[in-house]
């Protein structure tokens, strides 16, 4: 045999520290790492191992495998689960690591990087009896595990794999240079994406869990043999759903959706889609449930988009409600109702809820002075007027604060304001307003939320932003607003205004409700029936914690206050945000015209949830997962088990008599369920899903390991062995497509459709507190017509895709003269109200000041390229003010 290996790379530590443990004879020779050692890759693939037969390994853990087996040690099961996880998700990490150490000169950030599967690593040794990672001896997993994390951690129980074992490899790959001897290698290695590295620890669940007892063996297998309840849940919805007694009453709301622009996939994942996930799971789960959604259709924006396009802010409405419908069904998100907040209902809520909080006292006036643009008629709100900053002398300061200095300000102290719609200069005039009295509620609302915030499910980051706003105390905050497209005030002094849109926008859950059903009020004023679930990102969780409570509680109307608020940080775009006016990301129209299936999408949102901090949407990501995790191992473990059932056996699934074997797995399989279940109950959405992806793992290895498609050929005993491993398999597939139900509709359908299996399988499973893993296909059941699942994702059209959807590179061209550019001015106009009402909203969230002048920097850099596209210099029109 001989052992090909490259100086500085770090994946021949791991088979040197094997070939020297082991002891097996064999050449060693140091290529570069350009040389094609194995001759029919057409890439460099080093390590590489050329075996006795002229057969060549080029896997560094297989080669570690092969050499212990070839010394008389076999892997156990639980040695290739630690394999798999040090391959999928340790070295990812792992390569980051090495990436920012050696490249970037991070060393001291290293630690952040693999805090989460040393974490895992460390939680699994605490709970394991055995000296080494699986039993008694050193395996070979130990040997890959170490030898993969001595580069970058050195750690005291680490001691013996460090001098005694990895120590000589180490001196051979790296030449005692340490991490520096890696930097010719990873200077020829892709930079990793850095979503790679997210949650790194295999699916919260701990291989520890694996070694299953006799007694859950048992356990597992009676289960088993209880079959199928009698009774099929009747899944057809009865509308209008209303609450039942006796019975689990959830509503669930999705942040309502701004009306005028197209929905990205960031407001997708944020808002409806993790709000669909949770309502099917719900009904799987027999609870009864209402989910309600629909458009934001009034304010100042929908008037600024309705003027851009020449129509009326109804037109306006009437065309984004439309789209963001139809986007909504592409992504099937299964609303009990779909509405919107342009309607009779709304005001007539609306205003009921004022005059409450009018006759109860917690309403205050206040005259407030405003700008007014005469030639436009009318108060400008913040974000239509522009001036010189009395601070700091910036010149393109905003009505509300100064990007540059971070001030708050007024929009009357700014000098020289402009109204952005016609750029005449606006006038000063007394306006006056109502005010929501918060300090005069903050009582009532810290003790709901003391109640509430203990015994619901509140995110983190829903629960921090919340005791940031009332850190420093509540103060009085305006609910009416100079403006026409609105829910008007009531009230006879103030008949000209109308409503402003973070008081008005979400009584549109009760209005829309209202609009589906006349009994509305069963589900919005019942709390003690009712359990509240609101979806929504972070930049909405101060309206839906402090000011929408507070009206409600003010109103004294026994209204039904949120249980559980489930707030996600932001999806980003590759490695910048999403932008429709820089035409960078995808947004919701434009997923259909991928040729991508809608269920592949909601996978992969759903696989990178931002659930405990900012996630990436990456092109190379989706490809590898769909490829990876829905392909070869979903799919794969799908169609084999239902393969062998048409070949093997007619089309018939066939008798299972079970051994400790099947029973083992039969337990395994149960306390993923478990996981999964207890996963979505706290919403914890994307955990949850990496349990299916483990059930389906573990399927692959049963299979792999029993070889039925061999079996079938022999003799009486392994036939009826192929027979077992085939009617289990099968049976770990209808599981699976139950589990799936609320992640890929489509492909769970399918999938039931192809296995024809009966519809009371999908409320047995769930079933109780645990779930319930039962033999659904009893022997003689007749399958349909298997076929695959996934289609690959080739590095050809996802290169074309993420091409199609990169920033557009401005063009020069007949439009642009001396510098101006209008086309661009015009995107670039965009791209600042979008990064400023970013900033705003992060210091609405009261965030770190490190990341509020981040972002104000962005915004800028971003001033000053609208500049120039306007064919102005910042610096001269700023000289011009001193």
């Amino acid at each position: 045999m001989k052992l090909f290996i490259s100086e500085g790379n770090p994946h021949c530590l791991k088979v040197l520290s094997a070939l020297g443990v082991t002891g097996v004879q064999c050449d060693v020779q140091c290529v570069n790492h350009e040389e094609r050692v194995v001759p029919f890759l057409s890439r460099p693939a080093v390590p590489a191992l050329l075996l006795p037969n002229g057969l060549y390994l080029f896997s560094s853990n297989a080669i570690c495998r092969y050499l212990f087996e070839v010394n008389g040690q076999e892997s156990s099961e639980l040695c290739n689960q630690w394999l798999e996880w040090e391959a999928t998700d340790l070295q990812p990490a792992l390569l980051q690591a090495l990436h920012m150490a050696v490249l970037q000169g991070k060393g001291s950030e290293v630690s952040k990087v693999l805090q989460s599967p040393l974490n895992f690593l460390d939680q699994s040794l605490g709970k394991g009896n055995t000296p080494y990672l699986t039993g008694e001896a050193v395996s070979v997993a130990d040997i890959v595990l170490w030898a993969a994390l001595y580069p970058v951690l050195y750690l005291p129980f680490f001691l013996y794999f460090q001098t005694i074992l990895c120590q000589s490899a180490a001196q051979k790959v790296l030449q005692g240079k340490g991490l520096q001897g890696m930097k010719s290698y990873m200077q020829r290695q892709p930079a990793p994406h850095s979503n790679q590295c997210r949650e790194t620890q295999p699916c919260n669940s701990n291989l520890a869990e694996v070694l299953v007892s006799e007694e859950e063996m048992e356990a597992a297998a009676h289960t088993w043999n209880k079959g199928l309840n009698p009774a099929p849940l009747d899944t057809g919805r009865q509308h209008p759903i209303l609450p039942q007694e006796g019975k689990r009453n959830i509503l669930v709301t999705s942040a309502l959706p701004y009306v005028n622009n197209v929905p990205h996939l960031g407001n997708i994942i944020g808002c409806v889609l993790s709000a669909d996930v949770f309502s099917r799971y719900c009904r799987l789960r027999g609870w009864n449930l209402l989910f309600v959604c629909g458009t934001d259709e009034y304010g100042t924006a929908t008037e600024n988009k309705a003027r851009e396009e020449g129509l009326t802010p109804q037109q306006i409405c009437d065309k984004y409600h439309a789209i963001h419908s139809g986007i909504y069904k592409w992504f099937q998100i299964d609303f009990d109702f779909f509405g919107r907040t342009t309607t009779e209902k709304q005001t007539e809520i609306a205003q009921d809820i004022f005059w409450r909080l009018h006759k109860n006292g917690f309403l205050v006036d206040d005259t407030v002075e405003q700008l007014r643009c005469e030639n436009c008629q009318r108060f400008l709100a913040d974000r239509f007027v522009e001036g010189t900053c009395p601070h700091c002398s910036y010149p393109e300061a905003r009505g509300d604060q100064c990007d540059k200095c971070g001030r708050l300000i007024n929009a009357v102290e700014l000098r020289e304001p402009q109204c952005k719609v016609c750029r005449r200069t606006p006038v000063i005039r007394s306006s006056k307003h109502l005010f929501l009295d918060l300090p005069k509620l903050e009582t009532q609302l810290e003790q709901w939320l003391e109640k509430s915030t203990s015994t619901g499910d509140w995110t983190a980051n829903a629960k921090q932003i919340t005791r940031s706003w009332l850190r420093d105390g509540l103060k009085p905050r305006c609910i009416t607003r100079d403006l026409q497209w609105g829910t008007p005030v009531p009230h006879p002094e103030y008949k000209e205004k109308v409503f402003y849109v973070w008081f008005d926008a979400p009584i549109g859950y009760l209005s829309i409700t209202a609009n589906y059903t006349d009994k509305w009020e069963t589900w919005w004023k019942n709390p003690q029936q009712v359990e509240l679930y609101n979806f929504m990102a972070k930049d909405n969780v101060p309206f839906h914690s402090v000011v929408f409570p507070c009206s409600l509680l003010g109103a004294q109307d026994n209204y039904t206050l949120v249980n559980n608020l489930v707030a996600t940080e932001y999806l980003n775009y590759e490695d910048t945000k999403f932008s429709k006016s820089r035409g960078v990301g995808v947004f919701g129209d434009m997923a259909k015209d991928t040729g991508i299936p809608s269920d592949v999408w909601r996978f992969y949102l759903l696989y990178v949830r931002p659930e405990g901090q900012d996630s990436a949407f990456s092109w190379a990501d989706m490809a590898l997962k769909n490829n990876s995790e829905l392909l070869n191992n979903l799919g794969n473990f799908i169609n084999r088990a239902g393969m062998f059932v048409t070949r093997f056996f007619e089309g018939c699934v066939p008798v299972m008599d079970l051994q400790q074997e099947d029973k083992r797995l039969l337990a395994l399989v149960g306390w993923e369920l478990q996981q999964y279940i207890k996963l979505m109950d706290k919403v914890k959405i994307r955990d949850a899903l990496k349990h299916i992806l483990n059930i389906s793992r573990h399927g692959n290895q049963y299979i792999q390991v029993n070889e039925p498609w061999k079996k079938i050929k022999g003799g009486d005993i392994e036939r009826q062995r192929a027979g077992t491993v085939t009617g289990v398999s099968v049976n770990i597939a209808c599981l699976l497509s139950v589990m799936l139900f609320p992640y890929m509709p489509k492909v769970s359908q399918t999938i039931r459709d192809q296995l024809n299996a009966p519809q009371s399988c999908i409320s047995t499973m769930l079933y109780g507190t645990t779930g319930t893993f039962v033999c659904s296909l009893r022997a003689g059941h007749r399958i349909g017509t298997v076929s695959p699942l996934f289609q690959k994702l080739e590095v050809d059209q996802i290169e074309a895709l993420k091409k199609r959807f990169a920033p557009a590179a401005p063009a020069a061209d007949a439009a642009t003269v001396n510098g101006v550019d209008p086309e661009k001015a015009k995107q670039l106009t965009q791209a600042v109200a979008e990064q400023g009402d970013k900033v705003r909203a992060l210091k609405t969230q009261k965030a770190e000041k490190a990341v509020i002048t981040a972002e104000v920097t962005k915004l800028l850099d971003l001033k000053k390229q609208l500049a120039v596209a306007e064919g102005k210099s910042p610096e001269r029109k700023k000289g011009k003010q001193k």
